[in-house]
């Protein structure tokens, strides 16, 4: 399902014809919902990057949604992977600006970066694989959510349009439950019953910039 048609099905479905500003932002706010209720083997890429020397805080990708893992590699050439904390534990556990090392953790700490612990003592080469929001239906006509899982993204949007329109509680119910149907199977999809061999496949590798 593309853009036009999930517009259409929205408005015949509900009976109602929207300014293009208020179903798109039925569907936006749909998309966001379930890619953040969901982990999709199928929307995650690896990148690469650089942690840098005296710099405590690696920058994450701009479509960056949440983090599958991280490592650096050592001298060695070898993988070492990043364990997860939170911002105060690395606070706690390296105090000391000036004492720096190989990075054992790291933590999200805002939108745009990560912090490390200890800070970086050289530079150290560094592959991010993570979770992305791909672009949304209403910007490129058509996604991974319309060709895949379009009862998702239908029912999200129609809930968007049920609360917009103030709709009765059993017109919500049925879209809520039909919903629920469908990010049921999209979970099952998101705990590794993936359809695609990874292997065969392979993961897109794109460098920070």
């Amino acid at each position: 399902m593309n853009y036009t048609e999930l517009v259409a099905a929205i408005e015949s479905y509900t009976e109602n014809k929207y300014t293009k500003d208020d179903v798109d932002r039925f569907i936006q706010n749909a998309e966001q919902t379930i890619y953040n209720a969901v982990q999709l083997p199928d929307l995650r890429k690896n990148v690469t990057g650089t942690m840098t020397a005296g710099n405590k805080y690696f920058s994450l990708p701009s479509d960056w949604l949440s983090t599958f893992s991280i490592a650096l590699i050592n001298g060695d050439a070898e993988y070492v992977y990043l364990l997860n904390k939170d911002v105060n534990f690395i606070r706690e556990a390296c105090p000391q600006v000036g004492v720096t090392g190989e990075p054992k953790f790291y933590a999200i700490f805002d939108e745009d970066s990560m912090i490390l612990g200890p800070t970086p003592n050289a530079d150290y080469m560094a592959e991010l694989h993570y979770y992305y929001y791909p672009e949304s239906i209403v910007t490129v006509g058509n996604s991974w959510l319309g060709d895949n899982f379009d009862t998702a993204l239908f029912y999200g949007s129609l809930l968007e349009a049920a609360a917009f329109m103030k709709e009765d509680a059993d017109t919500v119910g049925q879209y809520s439950s039909r919903y629920q149907e469908a990010m049921a199977l999209l979970q099952n999809l998101g705990e590794g019953k993936n359809r695609r061999d990874a292997y065969r496949s392979g993961q897109e590798r794109i460098p920070v910039r």
